[in-house]
């Protein structure tokens, strides 16, 4: 139950607005909004505003604050709810489990260790403003995996059955594709959504990383993945964003899409025809040497020098995986050392040469960049067919099918439930 300013008692007639200071401003303390007794402040919001412009790297002006503030409201009412609902159960987020979703969160961005804490720091945000956004993430999946109780699991005969459907779509399109889902409350009443909506696809395509502006305003489960789907098939899909699927250039960030429920922004990261897709599986290790100045090259520093000629004798001396993993702990793991399995043929083409011929278990040549020097090494390579989804991978989709429609239900009964008292508009 949602009830509007309007409808609270009225107040004494003042000179300016009880949420109005003396310079026409809104004090930061100011009550934006009272859910189930539990406080939403202005500097809550601003807050989680500066949070995302300052991840995704924008230069947040006051018109882009205007047009983020009404879905930001929306979205921290709608975790004050899921809050609530976890403490009503006693579910608790370990701060490890909280360091390590953060500690992912850079290792997907290709920042290095504590970089994200450090720039909140630097600008003058508190920490506690994250750790609150993942521990309500990390908290609702245990909420959802409560809510699901044996349909939790995935028996071999639900496995089996998608093995069995895949075969019959041998030959058809698998999509990979990242989404982002904003939820529309009354299908009446949506140009709210769509204006934000529009305005996060503009910031997306003027550079904002898809990953995390998924995981700051997206209500679907794969903002914990950076809005992350895995292949998906067509069947899998909402009818709309197949007919956009099959036209989208790879990399294309979508226009707002009409869907059950709300709008989908989508990205395609690729795609293959299911059951024929033959590559080479690369897994790598790397040592970062960094730079303290970006480079000049035509004018080197004494640092740069002297770090060129470290990562030739890396090169030289390294017979393993495990020299580079140490080198790179060494050297203040500025990027991680494990940069994850990768696809050969996805690889940009420069390096695709570079790691094309080069056997397991010798280094490359350093690889120079604005910033340090890279030395990579393969500790395996294999040929894959990676049309071919493994049990694994199979029962991980249909789980994740499963907790998205049970995640959008709770939340639909949490907010009906709810005695939400909007105060002032923001």
């Amino acid at each position: 139950m949602v009830l509007p300013a309007d409808a609270a008692p009225a107040a004494k007639p003042a000179s300016k607005p009880a949420t109005e200071a003396s310079d026409g401003s809104i004090p930061q303390d100011s009550i934006v909004a009272v859910i189930n007794g539990t406080v939403l402040t202005r500097r809550d919001v601003d807050n989680r505003g500066r949070l995302f412009a300052l991840s995704a790297g924008l230069n947040l002006n006051d018109d882009l604050m205007t047009r983020l503030r009404p879905q930001i409201v929306r979205q921290l009412i709608d975790e004050r709810l899921r809050q609530q609902e976890m403490l009503s159960r006693h579910i608790n987020v370990p701060l490890e489990q909280i360091a390590a979703s953060i500690a992912d969160i850079e290792r997907r961005n290709n920042m290095p260790h504590n970089a994200l804490r450090d720039r909140l720091a630097a600008d003058g945000i508190s920490l506690t403003t994250m750790i609150d956004q993942i521990r309500v993430q990390l908290g609702w999946s245990q909420v959802l995996r409560e809510e699901l109780g044996s349909r939790g699991r995935t028996t071999a005969a639900e496995i089996a059955q998608r093995e069995e459907a895949l075969r019959h779509e041998d030959g058809k399109t698998q999509y990979l594709m990242s989404e982002i889902f904003i939820p529309v409350d009354d299908a009446r009443h949506s140009e709210d959504e769509l204006k934000f909506t529009q305005t996060i696809i503009q910031e997306l395509r003027n550079g904002a990383p898809f990953p995390i502006v998924a995981a700051q305003f997206s209500q679907s489960q794969t903002a914990l993945e950076g809005g992350m789907m895995g292949w998906v098939q067509e069947d899998s899909l909402d009818p709309q964003v197949v007919a956009i699927a099959r036209a989208m250039p790879d990399g294309a960030i979508s226009n707002p899409i009409r869907v059950a429920g709300g709008y989908v922004i989508a990205t395609l990261n690729g795609r293959r025809t299911i059951g024929h897709q033959m590559g080479t599986l690369l897994t790598l290790r790397q040592a970062y040497l960094p730079f303290t100045t970006p480079l000049n090259p035509q004018a080197p520093s004494e640092q740069q020098r002297d770090m060129l000629q470290q990562a030739q004798q890396l090169a030289a001396n390294a017979h393993s995986c495990a020299d580079l993993e140490a080198a790179n702990h060494k050297y203040g793991d500025k990027r991680p050392a494990n940069p994850g399995d990768l696809q050969l043929e996805r690889i940009n083409p420069q390096m695709q040469q570079i790691l094309a011929n080069l056997p397991p278990g010798k280094a490359s040549h350093p690889l120079v960049s604005g910033d340090g020097i890279a030395v990579l090494m393969v500790c395996a390579r294999q040929q894959k067919n990676f049309a071919q989804q493994t049990p694994s991978e199979i029962a991980d989709q249909l789980m994740n099918e499963r907790v998205e429609q049970t995640s959008r239900q709770l939340n639909r009964d949490l907010r009906r439930r709810a005695v939400i008292d909007i105060r002032s508009k923001v």
